[in-house]
């Protein structure tokens, strides 16, 4: 005799089905979208030589594909955008932390680094030309000026709020500031910093298209500027494509890496 199923399993099952929902419509709207697109630019509703179409764009990507430039393109921007998304990260966390440890440093450096994250950063691009050259480094520290001083601010302002309690009890018990450090401001902060990471790439990804537009040969960034120049807009709507995607599978390992973190905590 089968028992009525209970509220925990009723809730997952509902659960379950909300998302299979969500994601269901989330590849409907994406795929009328699509439809939307080539029917408009077959009917002539749509410019093809300006708006392209998703047909042209698989054509020019299949293109690209056989003579291997396209991964040559993608994997000298996702090495870019890897780059500068780990020296951010640690050049973040070590100045952050550094200001913890030292409060008086950490007040008169404050107006400068909000002073530095207010700051155009596209207006230092070509500052960062003429001082480093037309290479793949100019293009790494223009991602890195970006995001990194935000980062520093958000990562000090969330260590400062570390839990002060626990803090004194390690001190009362003989414990050091690297042990206050190591068991309640790192630990505490793990949603903060994995929260800044998520933010940082994809600033890191913008900051290296934008390097691209101005300094680089090869890039995703290069063939934007370049398709749009010579009026091979195929080329544009491909790369932004592989952009979105881009950014959606990198926003999502670092979902998978925040839930693993959480478990770990």
């Amino acid at each position: 005799m089968k028992t009525a199923p209970d509220s925990h399993e009723l809730f997952m099952r509902k659960h379950r089905m909300e998302t299979y929902m969500i994601t269901g419509c989330r590849f409907v709207l994406l795929f009328s979208l699509l439809f939307l697109w080539e029917t408009g630019t077959r009917a002539g509703w749509l410019n093809g030589f300006i708006f392209s179409s998703p047909s042209r764009i698989i054509k020019t990507g299949c293109s690209m594909i056989q003579d291997g430039s396209l991964f040559r393109h993608v994997g000298i921007t996702l090495f870019e955008t890897f780059g500068s998304f780990l020296l951010i990260t640690i050049l973040s966390i070590v100045i952050a932390i550094l200001l913890w440890r030292l409060p008086m440093l950490a007040k008169i450096l404050e107006p400068f680094f909000v002073l530095l994250n207010s700051l155009p950063k596209s207006a230092l691009a070509p500052i960062l030309i003429v001082w480093l050259g037309n290479n793949m480094k100019t293009i790494m520290i223009t991602a890195i000026s970006i995001a990194v001083f935000g980062s520093i601010i958000n990562l000090h302002t969330g260590f400062m709020e570390a839990d002060e309690d626990q803090m004194k009890l390690i001190r009362i018990l003989g414990g050091s500031q690297f042990h206050c450090m190591k068991y309640v401001m790192i630990p505490g902060s793990i949603p903060l910093i994995i929260s800044t990471m998520k933010v940082n790439i994809g600033l890191s990804l913008v900051g290296v298209i934008i390097g691209e537009f101005l300094a680089a040969k090869e890039g995703l960034g290069y063939l934007i500027i370049y398709g749009s120049q010579v009026f091979k807009l195929d080329w544009v709507m491909l790369s932004i494509l592989i952009l979105c995607v881009i950014a959606m599978l990198l926003y999502e390992a670092l979902n998978l890496l925040e839930k693993y973190a959480l478990k770990k905590v």
